[in-house]
Parts: C-alpha cells; structure tokens; sequence
C-alpha cells in the first residue's frame, strides 16, 4: 500500500475543492492591516475542533466548543485578528455569536453552521460595527483563490502567513487537504477535543464523518502542535478546526486503509504547520529539536522533554550559542521524571555533551559550532528503560523581550 502523499507548500484551505476564503480589513489593527478571515464550504460539511485547556477560555472558544458537540454540520468559520473577546463575559459570549449570526445572514446559511475565532488583546470588547463592517467585506470578497488572503489577515506578531496544502491519491482520485495557521508567541499549546494564540484551519474535499473526523484530529495534534513550545505560555484563544465537505467523492471509513493514509497526510501538514510557527517564533533565531530516549515510561519522557523546551536558562544559552550543559542537567533533574544522573547521556546533535553525568569532554569551540547552527537537536538518553518523546522549541533572544514588552495588542 503507497502511503506517500505531496506537501504543496503554495497550497492553502482553498485548495480542496468546493472551499471559498477572503482576508479583508475591518480596522480593528492600527496598522490597518487584514483583520478579518472567512472560509466558507459551499455545501455543508462534516467538522471536528480541538481547543485550549486554559481556564479564561475565550467566549469564541466556548461557542465553538458548544457547537462541535451539539451541530451535526459546518459551512463557515469567521476569524477576527487584533482582538481576543477573552475575558470580556457575558457581553463578549453575546458578541462571539452576534458573530456567527451576522455571517450567517450575510452567507444565507444557518447560524449553528459557523464557528467563530478571535485573537489579540485580551479583556476589551469587541466593537461590533467594525466587525459587522469585516464581516461584510469578507462575504463579499468569497473566492476560490482566496485562501492566502485568509491566511494573512490572521495573522498578529507573525512575520509571514502559514498556508500550505497536501494531495493524495486514493482509490484513483485525488484528495486535498489544506490549512493555515497562526502563532509566533503565547505558544505552548495544550489542546483537546472538543476543548498570541495558536489558531488553525483545515479543510478536506474528502468525506468523513465528525467521529472519525474527531479522533484524528485529537491524534494529529497530539502528534503537532502538542509537542511545540515558543515560550511556555498558553493562549486563551487556542483553535483548531477542522472541516470535511466530501467534494471530492472519496469517503475516508475507520478502519481501513484509506483512513491510514488520510490520516498520515494528515499529521503531516499539521506538522508542517506547528514547524512554521516554531520557525516564524517571536524573535526566533535557533529551531531546537528535543529527543528524549530510553526513559523508563512515556511519561518520563514527556516531563524531560518539556523542562528543556520551558527553560529559559537553556533557551537563552542556546540563543547565546553558549554550550552550557549544565543548565541541561539541572532541567532534567527538576523535570520529576524517574533517572539515575549517573547514567545520563546528552548530545548536541551527534557531538557528546554529558557522559554518564558528566563532562563528555569535548571542547566547547566545539560544541559552540554545533549551536551557532539554524537548526539543531538536544538528545537526552536517560538509560532508564525504552520510553521516548520529541518536542520542537527554540531559542529566546532580546528581541523576544522587545516584541513583548512594547506589544500591547
């Protein structure tokens, strides 16, 4: 069985068949920049969600959580960039589905089938004539090419949109999955299902069923975005949804193998995704990969995987290009997963840096070489059992504390 499948990196949402997107300005930036993005299905289609486990839930997010349960159908998703409605009460929950209302009217669809998103400035109400003004010219500027468009005006501290599509073939006919994300900073994603901001969007021309559709969507991300951390910090807003609109006539069933290869195309845009977004970082200059091996559970692994990818000591290091190791080792000692220190084994990427709890030896000229690179990996091998986990991080430079400090949303 051919597995393979085509990453089509000028791809975007409106790549499958019988999708329409549109970015326009609503005002809502002082930049005056595209604010407003809508994707619309032109038939009814089959949806999933996963959203952040964060307490101050948006009002957004609720509506979207609310209706991943309770809606059999989607058509349309409204996203609005440059304010959260987070925090904002009853107000803001009345606003998030005037929302969906106004679209819904502008589209001639029922207002159940629209799901709603926001980001930016958290606890400011949302000014609603400017929204109704977005929504408008957002309808109006509906086109099959329109997913890039999209893609920008969801954009915050983002330095390029992320928009990228995947083909695979099944049964002899061609399938479509494409998406778009947001997110350079307030990234540490922990999503669920049906649960600066992580916002994702995905649509599919193949048909499945919102089961199905749910559960690889929980596994993809588990498997993406779950595993990437910016800065430590989770949004209120955190989104990712999902629609299947069956264009296409192919049907994706559980169980067989075209769920398989479905579902590995699917993971792979997603992953694709949460590496832009770790790559477009807020003041961003070093992609780290994190590989914990031979922990005693996966657990373990896990906790290992996220005091490395937390640590401002070791992001800071790895800005400086400084080969500190011992920030690595006291990480992992306060991390809570099970190990003995004196057998631990670390490298940067194939260069040893701790032996057995100690000095490798290996000068660090050397080892300095290794992190002046874009790109580089931090591999832990806790010789405690058989247990592994990855996760992508980064560095955190200066410039990631002068986009925060001066950044008020």
């Amino acid at each position: 069985m051919d597995l393979a499948y085509k990453i089509i990196n000028d791809g975007s949402v409106t790549l499958p068949a019988g999708f329409l997107a549109s970015g326009a300005i609503a005002g809502l930036k002082v930049s005056n920049a595209p604010d407003m993005a809508l994707i619309f299905s032109e038939t009814p289609a089959n949806f999933s969600g996963a959203f952040t486990t964060c307490s101050f839930a948006a009002a957004p997010v609720k509506l979207c959580q609310q209706r991943v349960i309770e809606q059999p159908t989607l058509q349309a998703v409204i996203v609005n960039s440059g304010n959260a409605n987070a925090c904002t009460g009853a107000g803001g929950m009345k606003n998030a589905e005037a929302m969906a209302d106004l679209t819904a009217a502008a589209l001639k669809i029922e207002p159940g089938a629209v799901m709603v998103s926001s980001t930016g400035r958290i606890g400011v109400q949302l000014p609603m004539d400017k929204i109704t003004s977005g929504i408008n010219a957002a309808v109006a500027a509906l086109d099959e090419t329109g997913g890039k468009c999209a893609a920008e005006a969801i954009m915050t501290t983002d330095t390029c949109p992320k928009s990228m599509a995947v083909a695979i073939e099944i049964d002899g006919q061609q399938v479509t999955i494409g998406g778009m994300a947001k997110g350079a900073g307030m990234i540490d994603p922990k999503m669920t299902v049906p649960h600066a901001t992580m916002l994702c969007y995905i649509t599919t021309d193949a048909a499945i069923d919102n089961k199905l559709l749910g559960k690889m969507v929980a596994d993809a991300t588990e498997e993406s975005f779950n595993r990437i951390n910016i800065d430590g910090d989770m949004s209120t807003n955190d989104s990712l949804i999902m629609m299947a609109n069956g264009v296409s006539g192919v049907e994706i069933t559980a169980g067989s193998d075209n769920a398989e290869v479905f579902y590995n195309a699917l993971k792979a845009l997603m992953q694709q995704l949460a590496r832009a977004m770790v790559m477009d970082g807020e003041g961003v200059t070093k992609f780290v990969n994190i590989e914990i091996s031979n922990a005693a559970t996966e657990a373990d692994a896990k906790l290992a995987a996220n005091a490395l990818a937390n640590s401002l000591l070791c992001k800071t290091a790895w800005f400086g290009c400084d080969p500190n190791w011992g920030r690595l080792v006291a990480a992992l000692g306060y991390s809570g997963a099970e190990f003995d220190p004196g057998a631990v084994v670390i490298h940067y990427d194939d260069q040893p840096v701790v032996m057995n709890g100690q000095d490798a030896g290996v000068p660090e000229a050397e080892l300095a070489k290794v992190l002046q690179q874009r790109e580089f990996s931090v591999k832990v091998n806790l010789n405690a059992g058989n247990a592994g986990y990855w996760m992508w991080s980064n560095d955190i430079s200066y410039e990631y504390v002068k986009i925060n400090a001066e950044y008020h949303t």
